[in-house]
C-alpha cells in the first residue's frame, strides 16, 4: 500500500476488527490511520498505533443517506487522537472546506448523542408528526408537503434568535386548555402522546413559558 493516510469508514463494531486484520499486513510506521465514528475514540485503532501509526478519530457533524450527497463546506468535524494524526486531519478537513475542532475522548459519547438528537431523532419526530397529521385527516405525503414552510421558518428562527426567542405556541403562552385538548386528541396516537408530554416537559424546563405550574400539573396528571 502506497497511501500515507488510511481512513476507516466502516460501522463502529467493525473498526477494531478491521484495524487488527490490517495491522500485520502493512507497514504502519509513518502512516496516519483515521476512523469516522462519532461515538468511539481513536483508541479503537490501538492495534495500528502499536505498529507505529499515528491514529485519530474524525467525525463530521452531518447526515448522510443513500440518496443525498451533502456538501462538506462549513461542516464541523470533531477530532481527537495522536498529535501527528490530528495535524494531518486538520489539513484534510480544511481541504474539504470543513471546520475542525478538538474533542476530548470522554466527551465523544455525549457528542454523538447530541448529533443523534439533531438529525436521526429529529427525523423520528417528523415521522411521528406525520402520524399526528393522519389523526387530523391528512395523509403523510400531504403532511410532509404542508409542514415544510413551518419547519423551514422554525429552523430559520432558531438559527437567527436561538431556542428561547424562537419558541412559539401554546406553552410559551401558558395556554393549558389548548395543551389539554391536544393530549385528549392524541389518545389515539399513544406514541405521539408520549413524545408530546416529554417534549412539553423539556420546554417547561429549558424554554420560556407562562402558567408553568398549571402546565406542569397537567402534564404530570396526563403522564400517569
Amino acid at each position: 500500500m502506497r497511501a500515507d493516510l488510511v481512513w476507516f469508514c466502516v460501522p463502529d463494531a467493525e473498526i477494531v476488527r478491521s484495524a487488527r486484520s490490517l495491522a500485520a499486513k502493512i507497514e504502519w510506521k509513518g502512516r496516519v490511520a483515521l476512523h469516522s465514528s462519532g461515538a468511539l475514540t481513536s483508541d479503537e485503532l490501538g492495534a495500528l498505533r502499536k505498529r507505529g501509526a499515528a491514529v485519530a478519530s474524525v467525525h463530521p457533524l452531518m447526515t448522510f443517506v443513500r440518496r443525498s450527497r451533502p456538501p462538506l463546506a462549513g461542516v464541523p468535524f470533531a477530532i481527537e487522537g495522536d498529535a501527528a494524526a490530528v495535524r494531518v486531519v486538520r489539513r484534510v478537513v480544511k481541504d474539504l472546506g470543513g471546520n475542525a475542532y478538538s474533542i476530548r475522548k470522554e466527551d465523544k459519547a455525549a457528542y454523538h448523542a447530541w448529533g443523534t438528537f439533531a438529525s436521526p431523532l429529529f427525523t423520528a419526530l417528523l415521522a411521528i408528526t406525520e402520524q399526528v397529521a393522519v389523526a387530523a385527516g391528512v395523509s403523510p405525503q400531504a403532511a410532509r408537503r404542508r409542514m415544510i414552510p413551518i419547519l423551514q421558518q422554525t429552523l430559520s428562527n432558531y438559527a437567527a434568535f436561538g431556542a428561547a426567542d424562537g419558541f412559539s405556541g401554546p406553552i410559551v403562552r401558558g395556554d393549558a386548555d389548548t395543551v389539554n385538548r391536544h393530549l385528549r386528541a392524541l389518545r389515539g396516537v399513544p406514541e405521539a402522546r408520549e413524545v408530546y408530554i416529554a417534549l412539553a416537559r423539556a420546554a417547561l424546563r429549558y424554554l420560556p413559558a407562562k402558567n408553568r405550574n398549571s402546565l406542569r400539573k397537567l402534564l404530570e396528571s396526563q403522564a400517569e
